[in-house]
């Protein structure tokens, strides 16, 4: 009797595992580890953040989900907090034990630790550089959000350095190509605090991502028709942008015009060169401002400038002409620097 019933605990063991393995990720904030799964998530999509749809709303970064059929991308979207005061912390995958383990996103009073994958956006690996609380009123930073200053008032511009030379699009932590990243004393503290688990639109708009097969990886290939959309739930219509194939940066169209102009920003185009991550100074030099790397050609330069504010070797007292021309019997001594 004992043994058969060691062997029902067994089997209802074994039962539970495979349903942790087979069931889709939860956005529950008490649970640390969702699910687990032996093969890792995607590299995450590029994609252009949509326009901030009203104040009051923050940005919750795209992510790779497992259902049934496999992975399915959670387009990014602009989603209204639980309460004044709280910041969204993205989940993320982490290796651990041979399995990539789901630790699922959560509202709290400060961002905790995300694995240091770079979503992007402000998301840059660690804490959030695209807005902060300021007196109840959540302020945007339009250096890393794309934000219209004719809808939404509660902005600033501060730019975020870069110091990282590579640009990674890893969408999990750990094992083999993962993030290195590990917590920091801060994000140790920000995980005790007291968190609230995704809010219902969060739910229902993964929820409806799972349902919709153009979101599978093994249909998309990476590529998600629809990355990112205005609000949740939003799977079509103005507000919904797709990924881009050339590997582009997570960031808005043009930071600088506070989201004007097609798309969100004037200049997209002219973005679309920066990294994942927030830009450094340098990077957001114009190009009148920006020296030239090529040493020959700055010679040249220096010396054809050089020559033009002399006067003529024939007569030094005579100011110079532009048109004038050597007689025939002048020799002049040719400068090579004005030879084609």
């Amino acid at each position: 009797m004992k043994m058969l019933k060691n062997i029902r605990v067994l089997f209802m063991g074994m039962a539970f595992a495979a349903a942790t393995l087979a069931a889709p990720a939860k956005s529950d904030a008490q649970i640390a580890v969702g699910i687990s799964i032996r093969i890792g998530p995607p590299v995450l999509p590029v994609y252009v953040q949509p326009v901030c749809p009203a104040a009051g709303y923050i940005w919750t970064p795209g992510y790779w989900a497992y259902g049934p059929d496999g992975y399915y991308w959670v387009p990014g979207t602009w989603v209204m907090p639980p309460t004044v005061g709280l910041l969204w912390t993205p989940g993320y995958w982490g290796w651990s034990g041979g399995v990539y383990l789901w630790h699922a996103g959560y509202w709290g009073p400060h961002v905790g630790f995300y694995g240091g994958v770079n979503y992007g956006f402000g998301y840059g690996g660690v804490g959030l550089a695209g807005g902060a609380w300021r007196g109840g009123v959540f302020t945007y930073n339009r250096a890393v959000t794309n934000v219209d200053v004719t809808v939404v008032h509660n902005t600033y511009n501060e730019t975020v350095i870069n110091r990282n030379t590579t640009v990674s699009r890893v969408s999990f932590n750990g094992g083999e190509g993962g993030t290195t990243a590990q917590p920091t004393a801060e994000e140790r503290a920000a995980a005790n605090e007291h968190h609230i688990e995704a809010t219902e639109a969060q739910q229902q708009h993964e929820h409806a991502a799972s349902t919709n097969r153009a979101q599978l990886a093994s249909v998309n290939h990476g590529q998600p028709s629809v990355a990112a959309s205005a609000r949740p739930g939003e799977f079509s219509g103005k507000g919904v942008v797709a990924a881009n194939k050339a590997e582009r940066p997570n960031r808005p169209p043009n930071a600088s015009n506070g989201g004007k102009g097609p798309g969100g920003g004037d200049n997209a185009a002219a973005n679309n060169n920066h990294n994942d991550r927030p830009p450094s100074a340098t990077n957001r030099a114009t190009p009148a401002e920006k020296p030239s790397t090529t040493p020959a050609k700055n010679a040249n330069n220096a010396k054809t400038a050089q020559n033009t504010s002399r006067p003529s070797n024939a007569n030094s007292n005579a100011k110079p002409s532009k048109k004038a021309a050597p007689k025939s019997n002048d020799k002049p001594e040719h400068n090579k620097s004005e030879r084609p």
